[in-house]
């Protein structure tokens, strides 16, 4: 009874896994400003056809921005 359990939860894990990964993608940009890091942003996700999310932005000698690309 508890293989089966296992197999099951195993099953959920990876279709749901599989779920979220075909429709969320994590994407990068490096800039000398905010303006520029998220113009890059917004290209990549009109190319993909997607909206994006911005998800963490740092800002030392440059910009580190980061998003997750949705459909």
């Amino acid at each position: 009874m508890t293989s089966i359990k296992k197999t099951v939860l195993a099953s959920v894990a990876a279709i749901a896994f599989v779920s979220f990964g075909s429709f969320a993608q994590s994407i990068t940009a490096i800039d000398s400003t905010i303006d520029g890091a998220e113009a890059q942003i917004a290209e990549k996700a009109q190319q993909k056809g997607m909206h994006y999310r911005i998800t963490e932005a740092s800002n030392n000698n440059y910009v580190h921005m980061t998003a997750e690309l949705y459909k």
